[in-house]
């Protein structure tokens, strides 16, 4: 008798193991329940814009824009783009023409200025910069970006477009506040008058670093900056803009990190406070060109699944204490940490594994953080294509110069970015999903993760889905909410995954009408899916 009770608690718990394991995965969309609007999806072009821009042959760069900037669609149903709806433009601070004296060891590092020593302004700098800029500009791209790392060098104190001693205060001398907001004024309007119209500007730029180097080693241009010093620099960009009838709005503060952003430390922590808070001496909201958009980095902060949704908990909760108006914008990440590796010891990571973790980070950043705009850091830099596709999207090739038939491999990072930029357009909502699998937001970071997007007039459902497992998973989903009538149509299944030409590939959808019923869809190992309701 005790050995027939062994066998049926046995049988028992094999059977709901089983059903667990069999158990079907139910993401429940409701279309009713919005979140945030999304502002855009972007990427900078920095460094090797120039290059590109002016000394490429023009198919090769023609070919790069629209890999970057298109959102049209080839005979064979795949994207010829990932459809970016910004692009973060570089003002120079004048070290290319410094040459071998700026100290940055790297050529493709040091950039033009618009402003000569003596004043006068040339517009024939940054030529390969402004060629990209005019291609998202004729490609539609709906936010056009500037940003600066260092202002100009005849503004520095050290003459240099980096800082030598490790003291964390601006480089900018303190009686060139108001000149280095007028150059950037001019500038705005010169891209004005060439129907380059910049959205915004961000005058600082990750000013919790200490930018020092020692000459012929530095990195690249750079300047800290106290939040005392941020204010008054937005507050003499607000006033230049102001006067000159210019519309760009400010962009502020960049944070190095987005713990920055609500955490205390040095001379430029707790910025959401400093900042957007009323109360505070530094509050920028009664200037005129300000705008309620937060800009931190996302690069450290995403070592372990458990830090990387602290973290973006923290910051989305630090918005709310200061206001509804608040939002989230993630504006520069690559992989610069160790998150990349996702635990493990080994340093080359297989190009679709970053891909995969790039994108955790912006699903995390999208869901948790309610980032309302989310850019990547460099579109183009020189690297493998196959593995550790850290820090660009597009892989140029080392040997490009003497090798012009393959100047550039376009990376899995650049298709997986595509699924958001591409299909989830600035106004479309992000709303509310569920799981009947009891997962939280830490364990489903390594398993299957969902986030759904609809437009203003309820026509559209994005739905996009990372299946982070080695296994083929299978899942349905069920669309609740409807504010009209409860019909739509499953018409667009995008896939990347590691297989070859799995680059927002299409396939196969059934068309049935689906409302509040369930609609199985099927997930590929390691891939990450999009799928496009229409109504």
């Amino acid at each position: 008798m005790k050995h027939l009770s062994a066998i049926i608690i046995c049988t028992i718990c094999a059977l709901h193991v089983y059903c667990q394991d069999t158990a079907k995965l139910i993401f429940t969309i409701n279309l009713n329940n919005t979140v945030q609007t999304i502002r855009n999806i972007g990427a900078s072009g920095c460094w090797y814009s120039e290059e590109i821009g002016k000394t490429w042959p023009l198919n090769k760069k023609q070919r790069l824009a629209e890999l970057l900037f298109s959102r049209s669609f080839g005979k064979d149903g795949q994207p010829k783009g990932i459809g970016l709806s910004a692009f973060r433009f570089n003002i120079g601070a004048g070290t290319a023409e410094q040459g071998d004296s700026s100290g940055i060891k790297d050529p493709s590092h040091r950039v033009e200025c618009f402003l000569s020593p003596n004043g006068s302004y040339n517009w024939n700098k940054q030529q390969g910069y402004t060629w990209l800029l005019q291609q998202a500009k004729n490609y539609g791209v709906e936010n056009l970006i500037a940003f600066v790392n260092s202002p100009p060098v005849q503004f520095t104190k050290n003459g240099l477009g980096y800082k030598l001693a490790k003291d964390y205060v601006s480089n900018l001398q303190e009686s060139k506040y108001n000149a280095y907001a007028d150059f950037l004024a001019e500038v705005i309007k010169h891209f004005n008058s060439k129907g380059l119209h910049f959205n915004y500007i961000s005058p600082v730029n990750e000013p919790q670093w200490d930018w020092s180097g020692v000459p012929g080693q530095a990195k690249q241009e750079g300047s800290p900056w106290t939040n005392d010093e941020i204010f008054k620099t937005v507050q003499s960009l607000s006033n230049s803009l102001s006067r000159q009838n210019l519309t760009t709005k400010i962009l502020m503060p960049e944070a190095a990190m987005l713990s920055h952003l609500y955490e205390a430390g040095g001379k430029s922590g707790k910025q959401v406070a400093a900042f957007f808070n009323p109360a505070s001496p530094l509050y920028i909201g009664g200037l005129t060109n300000t705008t309620p958009y937060v800009e931190g980095h996302g690069y450290f902060t995403e070592v372990g699944d458990a830090r990387m949704i602290s973290v973006r908990s923290r910051l989305r909760d630090t918005l709310k204490n200061y206001g509804k108006g608040l939002e989230f914008w993630q504006s520069e990440y690559c992989m610069l940490g160790d998150g990349f590796k996702d635990g493990g010891k080994t340093n080359r990571r297989s190009a679709m594994d970053c891909a995969l973790f790039l994108a955790k980070v912006i699903h995390t950043d999208l869901t948790t953080g309610n980032a309302t705009a989310w850019h990547y850091w460099n579109a183009f830099e020189p690297g493998p294509a196959d593995s550790n596709t850290l820090y660009y999207l597009v892989a140029l090739n080392r040997n490009r110069t003497q090798d012009t038939s393959s100047m550039f491999t376009i990376t899995k990072n650049a298709w997986v970015l595509g699924h958001y930029s591409l299909f989830i357009r600035p106004g479309m909502q992000r709303v509310e999903t569920a799981r009947n699998d009891g997962k939280d937001d830490v364990a489903a970071a390594g398993d299957i993760m969902i986030s759904a997007f609809k437009d203003s007039t309820e026509k559209t459902l994005v739905v996009n889905i990372i299946n982070y497992t080695t296994a083929n998973k299978n899942a349905q989903l069920a669309l609740t909410g409807f504010t009209k009538n409860n019909n739509m149509h499953l018409v667009g299944h995008y896939i990347t995954s590691a297989k070859a030409g799995d680059d927002v590939r299409p396939y196969a959808v059934s068309h049935a009408a689906t409302t509040s019923s369930n609609t199985g869809v099927m997930l590929p190992a390691r891939s990450i899916s999009s799928f496009i309701f229409k109504r």
